[in-house]
């Protein structure tokens, strides 16, 4: 199982690092979504992303999209992981593509429910 986490916030990237690979999850990060794309190049693809929605160069949205544009993306999960609480943001986010919304600040146990609720854990 890999997860590809696609945060500005290298603190933020850490943290889900240290909870993912603690539930024996191999990580890729990137800091933002046209990094992401870099580096599914370089590893290949991912079990799931966890992609924030504000980030500079290509923000989540536009980032979720594309990877569902993109047909051998079909089957990765994503998970928006953010501070916005505006719905219309959320409800966004999920037209764009997203599985599952997970909001800042998080701990272990929201984010290992949300996992639970998409299927990786």
């Amino acid at each position: 199982m890999r997860a590809l986490i696609v945060d500005d916030s290298r603190s933020i990237r850490g943290y889900l690092r240290l909870l993912l690979e603690k539930q024996g999850i191999e990580c890729v990060e990137a800091e933002n979504g046209q990094a992401a794309f870099t580096a599914i190049e370089q590893h290949g693809l991912c079990d799931i992303a966890l992609v924030d929605l504000n980030m500079p160069v290509m923000g989540g949205l536009e980032c979720v999209k594309t990877m569902r544009s993109l047909p051998a993306m079909d089957s990765m999960k994503i998970m928006m992981v953010t501070t916005e609480t505006d719905h219309t943001l959320i409800e966004a986010a999920l037209e764009a593509g997203a599985d599952e919304y997970l909001m800042k600040p998080f701990d272990s146990d929201a984010l290992t429910g949300k996992l639970q609720m998409i299927g990786i854990v």
